[in-house]
């Protein structure tokens, strides 16, 4: 029996289609097993967005060579599609597939001789229009669900539309039987990912659904007591979808949308489609129905043509937003997007230092949110995540709660009442139970 080892870069939607992927292995009778434990084979799912694509899957590489000189490596995954050939130059890769091919890879690859030279299975883009269900099973209390991939938007800074190709999307009936065949498991919740996860609905190039027609759907499955949203978009967040947030059965109030400036200067440069005066009226909008609920930002700083009023008209925009943490991305330039042809490069040092500054600023936010949570009541699943006599958890509202160790309390919805903020800026919680008792 073959063993096959699997490594993913970026994001929750490359997690769900590795361990989708894995389970094809299993299928075949391969032997899953940790990177270290000597693999005949190694997958590895790479990503364009984050830095240094390339100095990372070249590590990853040497570190599979070395842990098996004569392990089988195949390179799947965003950055495979954008640089196919660049990738296949990288010593002791046998194999790069695209989009359209990682999927099949079980079979395209079959025997998983090492060739001669690298094989490189990468078609073009615009030969992607197909979508695979794929969903993560590597943590007993979530699974992270893919429903939409691609993306028909045309953000200046962004690569991919040509990694992944047009937005599509899995049918409602596929994605209510693949939630009710997680809600089989010890699973208690499911993260709707996808490239534009907002945008779900479209098959074919036809709109068949709205997001919104998605949720109420799921909200009616048994056996699932969380959905949460990834990510979605400013102009795709409607009043309906916040309204039904607010009063659904399952889906928390959580919200993660990205804003990536606050100049509205910027965000025409990003090519975004709303402006922030549209930001400003989402997250009042949430507010208003929902009080307690977590709103994260994503945020680009160092764009091209950014300069200090720009940056400075961003962070007091966000100081000023009630919003609960930033996920901070430093600008860097991608081959065949607009951006890169930009003028007003900001060098990289004031890029890394305007960074350092949302990101203090993230934790101040963080920390507020957290405190403004003391003395309400909600409800956390407990994780596998044990750390000098507590484990943790996340409320509906993603404050991250540590309470004493019980391993009767793993995988369980525990209410509790927040009681403080610990040094380490988590959440301190006390079971209601043991409140009401005393």
């Amino acid at each position: 029996m073959k063993k096959v080892a699997f490594y993913t870069l970026g994001c929750k939607l490359n997690y769900s289609e590795t361990s989708t992927i894995s389970r094809k292995f299993e299928e075949k009778g391969f032997l899953k097993v940790d990177f270290n434990n000597t693999p005949d084979i190694f997958i590895i799912n790479t990503c364009s967005v984050t830095d240094n694509a390339d100095k990372k899957c070249r590590k990853i590489v040497r570190e599979a060579r070395f842990i098996n000189p004569d392990a089988y490596v195949a390179i799947i995954g965003c950055y495979a599609q954008l640089k196919p050939a660049e990738i296949a130059g990288i010593p002791g890769v046998d194999a790069v597939l695209g989009a359209n091919e990682k999927f099949r890879l079980v079979d395209l690859l079959d025997g998983f001789v090492r060739p001669e030279q690298p094989r490189v299975l990468a078609s073009d883009i615009a030969q992607t229009n197909s979508f695979h269900t794929s969903y993560s099973m590597n943590d007993r209390t979530r699974t992270f669900l893919k429903v939409q991939d691609g993306c028909d938007y045309s953000c200046s800074f962004c690569t991919i539309p040509l990694a992944r190709g047009k937005s599509r999307s899995d049918s409602i009936e596929n994605i209510l039987a693949t939630a009710a065949q997680v809600a089989s498991t010890d699973v208690k919740e499911i993260v709707l990912t996808g490239v534009n996860t907002g945008d779900y609905g479209l098959r074919d190039g036809v709109r068949e659904h709205r997001f919104i027609d998605l949720a109420r759907a799921l909200d009616e499955v048994d056996g699932i007591e969380r959905f949460r949203i990834s990510s979605i978009e400013p102009n795709l967040l409607t009043d309906e979808i916040i309204q039904f947030v607010a009063t659904s059965k399952r889906f928390v109030p959580h919200f993660h949308i990205p804003l990536q400036s606050g100049s509205n200067k910027i965000l025409k440069l990003m090519r975004r489609r709303y402006l922030r005066e549209l930001y400003v009226e989402r997250v009042a909008a949430i507010r208003a129905s929902m009080p307690d609920a977590c709103i994260g930002v994503d945020v680009i700083v160092g764009f091209p043509g950014e300069a200090e009023a720009d940056f400075l008209e961003t962070y007091h925009f966000i100081n000023e937003l009630e919003i609960s943490y930033l996920h901070v991305f430093t600008y860097s330039e991608r081959e065949n997007t607009l951006a890169a042809t930009m003028p007003g490069v900001v060098p990289m040092n004031i890029r890394h230092e305007r960074s350092r500054m949302l990101h203090s600023l993230s934790e101040k936010k963080k920390r507020q949110f957290y405190e403004s949570q003391i003395g309400t009541h909600h409800t956390v699943l407990l994780e596998n995540d044990i750390e000098n006599g507590f484990m943790h958890g996340f409320t509906e509202n993603y404050v991250r709660v540590a309470l004493p160790y019980d391993p009767m309390l793993h995988n369980e919805l525990i209410p509790v009442s927040i009681q403080s903020i610990g040094e380490n800026g988590i959440a301190i919680g006390e079971q209601l139970e043991a409140v009401h008792a005393r």
